[in-house]
């Protein structure tokens, strides 16, 4: 009894202390940047969730499985956000339907569509039905409303999945499915899918349902026969499906909760085990709590448009990778496991150091999950989805998070093991594919110290390796191991050999270029500084003009290498101002749009000039992002660009894998964060707004900070971080950074 005591409690005070949060979650739109090339998922999910249950509809499949167009063809429970190229996922279809089912064609217009956090519903207007959805980790609950009749159906769909509108080798494939209907309100099965952007192996989506209201008849099918009254269909690598049939009233409601799995039919019921009531609204509050503990990590004080923003920039950085641990398809292991890292190109700059900063104990596990990938598949991921590695667009950034954690003191982390890994990316061609992991193109980096046109994505690695390789440096450093650390100290100088001083753009001599296996330049009559490109190509989602600023951790060479401070900042600002494209997502010739330009901004600090990074960024701010469903400059990217803002936001912007912070231009009045570590960090920013957009001065707990940057461990420690800003540029921070 004293037990059973103090359990209520406990539960009491918790629930006091969650009503003492502030409700954070009205200040999330899950519709900001669902359009417009931001490709967000406007279903519901938890913070990482394995499950993320929405809508499939369109023509188009995009990654989140939304489209504005289109008709919806029912709701799946594995999907991600913000991306593009091909497809992956949007497994497990449920929908609601009345009347005969046509196999080849049962979406519906959608009428009503709306999305807040926790909940997305929707009317489909061809059978005058609608649906709710929510979720947890790893289940869902729908709620579906039928018309009077007695041929209401909810079918589920084991054979439909994203299609791609990309190339033909990014599509995903279907393998095989089961379908097996347990009682008048079970069901169970899988679908097995393979290929997709990351190339993968097969997958397979295991699930399991239990519905509230029996059904009044029943029914599967396979390929495009329909078998009223057949319980199950077996594997013959055919698509499958079932259906329940229910004789409704007029507004009648059916909920039904699914479990989903990577593992087994079993352990999709097993995982049902988290969603303990049949009430939707509180399965939703479930959800929604979950996200208000996240949320509060940073308070705010300033416009409510940029708070919508924010926060929902906070809750779009946090839907991946997802949590699978307890789900790893390919190995046990009693170490953490996370999926969907798509793609760690993408997020090492922004996100990554983002959960470092606001979530270190479940950044540690996500770097344990790459290591245990590493001890069992054999090389660790740029990106992983579906249990499997895949693709690589430039370096083996994974090494980069591993420098970027133990330069910050995150703990709980094998860095011999880590640096094991990292050397085995240096210095292991990966062969056969290699797009698959590790890096491509090493055979000529390791000997000549670029990578040549031998190779596609040439100069993109070459510059990308170098950075990597400072990253092994910096690991190795840490763990006092001199000799590999001067090996790759030395190594990370190898993006100098691309440096190209002869050519010549708007004034401006110098850039990376591309050479031939023997040494030679190629021309300018066969390549430009403005050529962009893809998977086959010199560059990779970037171009010359803006991958010659690539050097994050030798900024001080590259200055050099461009003439000089003054040199270098009147091409920072040819490179902000030069109007190429009147494309969104672009300021002059900085790609926001696109990560290698990321940190381009902050590079006026390393010359001593902030009050050009305040320029630049709070422009970008104010330009780019918006509280529409276009509010996004380009692919979330997993959640990158909304990182990009929140940083930025809050006034601060990290050199990933390395322990400093770049001032930029804080835009709220205060705020502040709530570490892990119980320490809390005030930021005050007197003065902020569109006009007072220069820092005049900043303090740390009353003592002025002069530089302009901030080290992790001072950030972390807590106190008040003061601004004072201002109309007009300062001195303040004019040093440059050596």
């Amino acid at each position: 009894m004293k037990r059973l005591a103090l359990v209520n409690f406990l539960l009491f005070v918790s629930v006091i202390l969650l009503h003492a949060q502030t409700d954070l979650t009205k200040y999330v739109d899950p519709w900001i940047g669902t359009d417009g090339g931001g490709n967000t998922f406007p279903g519901s999910c938890v913070p990482f969730g394995m499950v993320k249950a929405g809508p499939v509809c369109g023509q188009k499949n995009r990654n989140s499985g939304w489209d504005k167009d289109g008709n919806i063809h029912g709701f799946s429970h594995v999907n991600l956000s913000g991306l593009g190229g091909g497809c992956k996922y949007g497994n497990v279809l449920f929908a609601p339907v009345v009347g005969e089912i046509n196999i080849q064609d049962y979406s519906s217009p959608r009428r009503n569509e709306k999305a807040e956090l926790g909940i997305y519903e929707v009317e489909l207007q061809k059978y005058n039905t609608s649906a709710r959805l929510t979720a947890l980790n790893r289940s869902t609950m729908h709620e579906y409303s039928f018309p009077e009749g007695t041929e209401s159906k909810i079918l589920v769909d084991l054979g439909t999945f994203l299609a791609s509108l990309a190339s033909v080798n990014e599509q995903q494939i279907f393998v095989g499915s089961e379908v097996r209907i347990i009682s008048d309100h079970e069901m169970e099965g899988y679908t097995r899918i393979r290929n997709g952007w990351n190339k993968g192996n097969a997958y397979t989506v295991y699930f399991y349902a239990v519905f509230d209201t029996p059904a009044a008849d029943y029914g599967t099918w396979k390929g495009d026969k329909m078998m009223p009254g057949v319980k199950e269909q077996f594997d013959t690598n055919e698509k499958t499906g079932a259906y329940f049939t229910y004789h409704t009233k007029d507004k009648q409601s059916i909920k039904f909760k699914v479990g989903i799995s990577y593992l087994s039919v079993g352990k999709a019921k097993a995982n049902l085990s988290e969603m303990t009531t049949w009430n939707f609204d509180e399965v939703k509050e479930q959800c929604v709590a979950v996200w208000n503990k996240l949320l509060n990590k940073v308070h705010l004080k300033g416009s409510e448009e940029n708070k919508k923003i924010f926060y929902t920039a906070l809750y779009h950085s946090h839907m991946q990778p997802a949590d699978k641990i307890g789900e790893n398809s390919k190995w046990q292991s009693d170490q953490p496991y996370y999926d969907d890292f798509y793609a760690i190109w993408d997020t090492f700059r922004a996100s990554h150091p983002l959960f470092t900063l606001l979530t270190p104990s479940i950044q540690a596990d996500m770097l344990r999950s790459l290591l245990d990938i590493y001890r069992y598949d054999g090389y660790m991921p740029d990106a992983r989805s579906g249990d499997d590695n895949g693709r690589v667009q430039g370096g083996s950034n994974c090494d980069i998070l591993f420098a970027d954690a133990i330069r910050k003191g995150i703990r709980g982390i094998d860095y011999q093991l880590a640096l094991e890994a990292m050397i085995k990316n240096a210095e292991v061609p990966p062969g056969g594919n290699e797009q698959k992991q590790g890096r491509g193109g090493i055979p000529d980096y390791n000997t000549k110290g670029y990578v040549s046109t031998k190779y596609e994505r040439s100069a993109s690695r070459t510059m990308e390796y170098g950075n990597c390789d400072y990253a092994i440096y910096t690991v190795a450093s840490e763990l006092s191991q001199p000799e590999i650390a001067k090996k790759y100290l030395n190594r990370s100088k190898n993006w100098q050999n691309l440096w190209n001083p002869d050519i010549e753009s708007l004034g401006f001599k110098g850039f990376v270029w591309p050479r031939r296996e023997d040494g030679s330049w190629l021309s300018e009559s066969e390549f430009s500084v403005f050529k962009n490109g893809t998977w086959p190509d010199i560059f990779y989602e970037t171009y010359s003009w803006e991958m010659s600023f690539y050097a994050p951790h030798d900024i001080n060479k590259l200055i050099e290498l461009c003439g000089g401070k003054d040199t270098f900042i009147d091409r920072l600002d040819t490179f902000f101002s030069y109007q190429r494209s009147n494309r969104r997502g672009y300021i002059g010739l900085f790609q926001i749009s696109n990560e290698p330009s990321f940190l381009i901004p902050c590079l006026y600090n390393y010359a001593g000039r902030p009050d050009k990074t305040a320029e630049i960024t709070r422009r970008a701010l104010r330009e780019q992002y918006n509280t529409t469903r276009t509010g996004l400059p380009g692919n979330d990217d997993s959640g990158s660009m909304s990182a990009w803002y929140i940083f930025h936001a809050l006034g601060f912007f990290p050199n990933a894998g390395q322990d400093i912070y770049l001032f930029s231009s804080p835009i709220f009045e205060e705020a502040t964060i709530f570490f892990e570590n119980k320490n809390k960090l005030e930021i005050r920013a007197k003065n902020a707004s569109e006009a007072n957009i220069y820092i005049q001065s900043v303090k740390l707990n009353e003592k002025p900070i002069n530089v302009n940057f901030i080290k992790h461990s001072d950030l972390i420690s807590g106190g008040t971080l003061e601004f004072v800003m201002g109309p007009k540029p300062s001195k303040w921070g004019n040093n440059e950074i050596r």
